[in-house]
């Protein structure tokens, strides 16, 4: 997969230091287009004074910038923002945490790795099957292509994670999951980032199955009612505030 070099670089543009930065997107579900643009997300860390007085600083930055014909859509949530995130059912920031492409990278950003299993609950399928729905009227109302792969990619990964109590994000490592046309959409979304999806057959009866497979695996998943890591997650939060981590 070939991301632009300048990547580390533009990640430093915000005003903050990072603890993390990461490709997100098409390119971490495994099927990003020529013309794709490159969704870079992670942390940024407030210092104290911009937290405990009366002037804040901002939970979440983000910015579009264009270069070498390159669309980059960066967005940075701040650290506690980020972990309050990781406690509430998140998949987006457990993606974004856990992607495989790490642009920037710290020791915060390795204990936040380390804590990610303990914010894994079998309450995440709603996040998953809920993208799912809202991609599926996109794709009835639009037919475009994008959505129809976000479907299946969303359902597959809230099952892989149901299951096995781990992330993938990227659908060509999930084909197991969904019917055997997926690889045709993601060749066909790989030439063109919006175009139409081809005709197969049977796709709304395949979404249902998945959905349904997706709710009975929430129901019999081993994983945790609740986050284990919530007073780890305070404690690096506090240590990282008052300069105390490693």
């Amino acid at each position: 997969m070939n991301l632009p070099a300048w990547l580390p670089e533009a990640a430093r543009d915000q005003p903050y230091p990072l603890a993390f930065a990461t490709v997100s997107g098409a390119h971490l579900y495994g099927f990003p287009s020529a013309d794709s643009d490159v969704d870079l997300r992670g942390v940024h860390v407030l210092p104290a004074e911009e937290v405990v007085g009366l002037r804040t600083g901002p939970q979440t930055l983000g910015h579009t910038t264009t270069r070498d014909g390159v669309e980059l859509d960066l967005v940075t949530h701040d650290l506690a923002k980020f972990c309050g995130l990781l406690l509430n059912r998140n998949g987006y920031v457990l993606e974004q945490l856990l992607s495989p492409l790490v642009v920037a990278t710290t020791p915060v950003h390795e204990e936040l790795l380390a804590l990610a299993p303990g914010c894994l609950t079998r309450h995440h399928a709603h996040h998953y099957l809920g993208f799912a729905r809202t991609q599926w009227g996109f794709f009835e109302r639009s037919g475009g292509l994008k959505p129809l792969l976000y479907t299946f990619r969303v359902l597959a990964t809230g099952l892989h994670l149901m299951r096995s109590g781990r992330m993938e994000a990227d659908l060509t490592r999930l084909y197991a999951y969904g019917p055997p046309y997926l690889p045709e959409l993601v060749a066909a979304k790989r030439e063109a980032e919006h175009g139409r999806a081809p005709h197969v057959e049977g796709a709304g009866a395949d979404v249902a199955r998945l959905t349904a497979e997706l709710e009975a695996a929430r129901t019999a998943s081993t994983l945790p009612e609740t986050p284990t890591a919530r007073e780890a997650l305070h404690d690096l939060v506090v240590r990282v505030r008052l300069g105390r981590h490693a």
